[in-house]
């Protein structure tokens, strides 16, 4: 198997960069218009670590999602997919959205860290069981969060209580041999030490979603992992790895709808 083909998403969707050019677009107006956000939101000590946090109403209350960026480890950050709050906001949900430093800059095993801190941050500030959703690498470290020992950390066990991770990467020794690795610099052994595959099951609600055009490795990735933590998975038909993430604007999509349902159960 070819997978650096695999796993170039960028190579595989010929428009991709007129759609990461229309999120920027989507996601400034979003950011400009809504009236109840808290913007740049500190959670650490880099300009990188601060999240916006999104409120479906002037109250500032109610339950919480954390949605994480995807980008490699190495590209973009929380302002590439302000709007895609919209849907669940809809449904009287909060999302949280964090940046977080990037690779090579930082160690995967620092950023992991650092998207929990943010996770805390959250769950301090408004006692919140919360969903953790993201995309691509996003959906690599929500469900890192799910497995997260949140106890050891001073806060409730459960703290995240569910993830929805879409087009996600669990099993990341595949990606040493392909591009992505240039810049992250995995071995083999941390590799599999910050694959969420080889974790035990934190025995939570998992569901993955995968494009139903990404291919053979992102299918096998979402599917590995609801095998092994006892989740369910799909396949969105007709989505690719850009905008499988699309219906989470729509407050009436099934994505949107597993959402809320995976929030509230």
């Amino acid at each position: 198997m070819d997978l650096e083909a695999e796993y170039n998403n960028r190579a595989k969707v010929p428009n991709s960069a007129e759609i990461r050019e229309s999120w920027v677009r989507d996601a400034a107006a979003f950011r400009q218009t809504h009236p109840h956000a808290e913007l740049d939101l500190s959670y650490g000590p880099t300009e990188r670590q601060a999240l916006d946090l999104f409120w479906p109403g002037p109250a500032r209350e109610g339950p919480v999602a954390v949605f994480v960026h995807g980008g490699y480890w190495q590209w973009l950050d929380r302002k590439f997919g302000s709007h895609l709050a919209r849907g669940l906001l809809a449904h009287g949900i909060a999302v949280a959205m964090p940046s977080y430093d990037l690779c090579p800059t930082v160690t995967l095993a620092v950023l992991v860290e650092q998207v929990r801190d943010a996770a805390a941050f959250v769950a301090r500030r408004h006692g919140q069981r919360m969903l953790a959703t993201g995309n691509s690498a996003g959906g690599h470290l929500a469900a890192m969060l799910l497995a997260t020992d949140w106890a050891s950390r001073g806060l409730p066990p459960g703290t995240i209580k569910a993830a929805l991770p879409i087009s996600g990467l669990f099993d990341l020794p595949p990606l040493i041999q392909t591009s992505v690795n240039t810049a992250v610099g995995l071995d083999e052994a941390e590799a599999r030490r910050l694959s969420p595959l080889f974790l035990p099951s934190p025995g939570l609600p998992l569901h993955a979603v995968v494009g139903g055009t990404e291919g053979a490795e992102y299918t096998r990735q979402s599917r590995s992992i609801a095998e092994a933590w006892g989740g369910t998975w799909e396949a969105a038909e007709g989505y690719n790895h850009f905008t499988v993430i699309e219906p989470l604007t729509d407050p009436d999509s099934a994505l949107v709808k597993k959402a809320v349902a995976l929030q509230t159960g």
